[in-house]
């Protein structure tokens, strides 16, 4: 009668689990498609190389390699793990089952035993990470408690059934069952019938953990387990620092931007369920670092939770747990808990004015993320919808938008200014398009390198490197605009298209073929979104040809500088675009540089605080970033805080000042440096 029961009770649990689960997953799939429909670039390979690098190889959660390799040794051994549970599962019904292995049987147990005790070793370092230790981007409640636990359990009751079944069959100790012999060893005064009824207290403590960790799992932080994998194959494959347009021009549409979380494409609602909210995202983020309201680990719950509860409005079941119970919701929202979901601003009530406006968009947080979540654009949407739609914005953005609209540049200086820059350097040539037709590069200089007197001197040292290579170039002079980088940025494509139409329109008139600029942002805007818009042509940064002119003899450093040189990488050339090798071999180029490194450098490098359209707002909470950065930068003792950004270098130059180190520390741009070892 035994067997017939316990099958009959396996069959009624698991299946109820099994509904659960579906049921749960499923509705997680209706809240996604709430979304709007995306179209995915038709690039299986790449998607198929991130698959394997990110999921199988789990590259990114190797950046903290502890906690990467605590994590690698539970995704594979559950791996491992499901066929030895299958195994399992059947003994419940067939005493004594075994795989049918034949000779090789012994090693597949070894493998099971040595597998589960490892996973168990690693639930143990996951309890000392998160509560002993107290990791500060790990969050410490009810959720992941209840997660070791339910990990705790599986591993200690598979170990546990085992032992009493080897007590229940009379078999020996085992060097290829080595956990289960030990534990059998202390119970050895059992009697079969005993030891029998141990197994089954212990496989079923082991059937109900599983399937309730089953239940579990879609609707916690532990759903990446599911999204995740999707969510890599799924993510945008288009260039980092190339932002989704909107068609301005559809006359159909009500609003621009996102201002409610159906307004987000369907992949990115996808990122909310892939989030395991690991914190790493929060820990390299400027803004969080420097005390602003912004985290985009609780930018990402917040989201979540409110696509769930919005989506579940009509739908919720008993058996899900409340939003009190799985969410993660910072408590500046929850002023809005009794609100009803449909009547909660996505901006406002879930997400506030201060949390969009203090990103630098850095993109730290999307390189530290081991799901490949796309924190920045989402960021920029809702930007979007506050400036096109609500024209809600800082007073700071509204002058800034007010001031390139009038004279092509942020600080509403006569555009017929912009050419003034080329003044007071004799030794110099910089032509106009208009005063030369024969020029190979179009030196575009940017509002900062035309304006920003400190900037002046970084185009005026890039021109002179030019000049002593005989590189033929020219400028647009009082033609040229502003990029529209920042513009677009903080949230206004209308301009930012506007712009980006007006410069590729002036290219084109005088058959530019390549581009070099000083600026990252203008350098990334160019290179990765003026294709959209119709711009044909080569883009380069100034480090990559004074590098290439350097490779080819047309220009050498060869002045004595003594000089400890701490480089600062700015976020839109290394993080958005992959240079990080070629300003550092610039710098080791130059005699007597020595070359530091920051503790932050190449991929972790801290932003220097400007992006995003930062440069020109306020910031009004916390520590100010430029000056943390500069910090970092102070700890290494430079004599010289390197760059190769007008943006950073604006930015370390008040940050130094700001300590009162001006004379003791240069900040210089890395074109500055190669002049002055030019003979």
């Amino acid at each position: 009668m035994w067997p017939l029961l316990n099958f009959a009770a396996f069959i009624a649990v698991s299946g109820f689990a099994v509904y659960w689960f579906a049921a749960v997953v499923y509705s997680r799939i209706t809240y996604i498609r709430l979304g709007k429909p995306h179209e995915l670039k038709q690039d299986l390979d790449v998607r198929i190389r991130e698959f394997l690098i990110q999921v199988f190889g789990q590259k990114k959660l190797l950046k903290d390699k502890k906690s990467g390799m605590m994590h690698m040794v539970m995704f594979y051994g559950f791996i491992i793990l499901q066929f030895g549970a299958v195994e399992l599962i059947v003994k419940g019904f067939i005493k004594g089952f075994e795989l049918p292995l034949g000779a090789a049987h012994p090693y597949f147990s070894l493998t099971q035993e040595v597998t589960t005790f490892l996973v168990l070793l690693a639930v143990a370092y996951a309890f000392y990470r998160r509560y002993v230790e107290k990791l500060s981007r790990l969050k410490r409640g009810l959720k992941s408690g209840v997660v070791i636990l339910f990990l705790a359990v599986l591993m200690s009751s598979i170990l546990l059934s085992l032992a009493f079944e080897r007590l229940w069959l009379g078999a020996d100790s085992s060097l290829y069952a080595p956990f289960s012999s030990l534990l059998a060893a202390l119970f050895t005064g059992l009697s079969e019938s005993q030891a029998g009824a141990a197994f089954y207290i212990f496989w079923w403590v082991h059937l109900l953990t599983l399937l309730a960790f089953l239940v579990y799992v879609p609707q916690s932080k532990h759903a990446h387990l599911l999204f995740a994998p999707v969510n890599i194959a799924l993510r945008e494959t288009k260039p980092y620092g190339k932002l989704s347009s909107l068609h301005l021009e559809d006359e159909t549409q009500e609003s621009f931007g996102a201002g409610k979380v159906e307004d987000f494409r369907r992949n990115q609602l996808i990122d909310l369920y892939a989030c395991v909210e690991c914190g790493r995202c929060t820990q390299m983020c400027p803004a969080s670092n420097t005390g602003k309201t912004l985290s985009p680990m609780d930018l990402i719950v917040k989201l979540r939770d409110h696509l769930t509860e919005k989506g579940a409005v009509t739908s919720r079941t008993p058996w899900m747990p409340s939003l009190s119970f799985a969410s993660g919701a910072a408590a500046g929202t929850r002023q809005a808990a009794d609100q009803r979901p449909e009547e909660k601003r996505l901006i406002g009530d879930v997400i506030t004015e201060e949390e969009l406006w203090a990103c630098t968009t850095c993109r730290n947080c999307e390189d530290q993320c081991p799901v490949s979540n796309e924190h920045v654009e989402k960021i920029i949407d809702m930007r979007r919808y506050l400036v096109l739609t609500q024209g809600d914005m800082p007073h700071e953005a509204a002058r800034y938008f007010q001031h390139i609209e009038r004279q092509s540049n942020p600080w509403g200086i006569s555009r017929k200014d912009r050419i003034k820059w080329r003044e007071g350097r004799e030794d110099l040539v910089i032509p106009t398009v208009e005063e030369t037709d024969d020029f190979e590069y179009l030196f575009f200089v940017g509002s900062m390198g035309s304006f920003d007197i400190r900037s002046q001197n970084i185009a005026r040292s890039f021109a002179k490197i030019l000049n002593t290579a005989g590189v033929k170039f020219a400028i647009l002079g009082n033609e040229e605009k502003n990029s529209g980088d920042s513009a677009r940025r903080m949230g206004n494509e209308m301009l930012f298209q506007q712009l980006c139409q007006e410069n590729i329109a002036a290219f084109q008139a005088y058959g530019v073929k390549k581009i070099v600029t000083i600026c990252p942002h203008t350098y990334n805007t160019f290179k990765n979104e003026y294709p959209e818009f119709g711009l044909e042509a080569e883009v380069f940064h100034h480090t990559e040809l004074i590098w290439k002119l350097i490779q080819e003899g047309r220009i050498r450093p060869e002045k004595e500088m003594e000089e400890a040189v701490a480089y600062h990488d700015s976020c839109y050339l290394g993080r958005y675009n992959g240079i990080f090798d070629i300003p550092r071999h610039i710098l080791q180029a130059v005699p007597g540089v020595k070359l530091l490194e920051l503790e932050r450098n190449r991929e972790d490098a801290m932003c220097c605080g400007a992006g995003g359209g930062m440069m020109w707002l306020e910031e009004s909470q916390g520590k100010r970033v430029n000056v943390e950065r500069t910090e970092q930068a102070l700890q290494a003792r430079p004599t010289v805080i390197g760059s190769n950004c007008p943006y950073c270098l604006t930015m370390m130059s008040d940050g130094v000042k700001s300590k009162g180190l001006e004379i003791q520390v240069q900040t210089l741009d890395i074109a500055e440096i190669v002049e002055r070892a030019l003979l």
